[in-house]
């Protein structure tokens, strides 16, 4: 008698019950996948900062123009050099 009621109780509690094992289960994947999220933006974070922090001198805006935006200082030649693996084939267009 009393294992038909503990086997009872103890289906009960694993699957019928509001804090049942399944959904322990699924709040739990849920977790991992928000600490994933939160990791990924920590380091994006990070990454930003480093950013902002390179752009905060002259020398960094400078060369970010340079890099980026190709901008020059005046009477000065800018040759951008591009290697046959960057460069796009016709093939590429299609």
């Amino acid at each position: 008698m009393y294992v038909i009621i503990f086997t009872v109780f103890a289906i009960w509690m694993l699957f019928f019950d509001g804090n049942s094992f399944l959904i322990h289960h699924e709040l739990n994947s849920e977790m991992k996948a928000l600490e994933n999220e939160r990791d990924y933006y920590i380091k994006e974070i990070q990454k930003d900062k480093k950013a902002i922090k390179a752009l905060s001198t002259e020398e960094g805006l400078e060369r970010l123009a340079r890099e980026k935006y190709y901008m020059k200082r005046e009477n000065e030649e800018i040759y951008i050099i591009e290697y046959e693996d960057s460069i796009k084939n016709k093939s590429d267009y299609d």
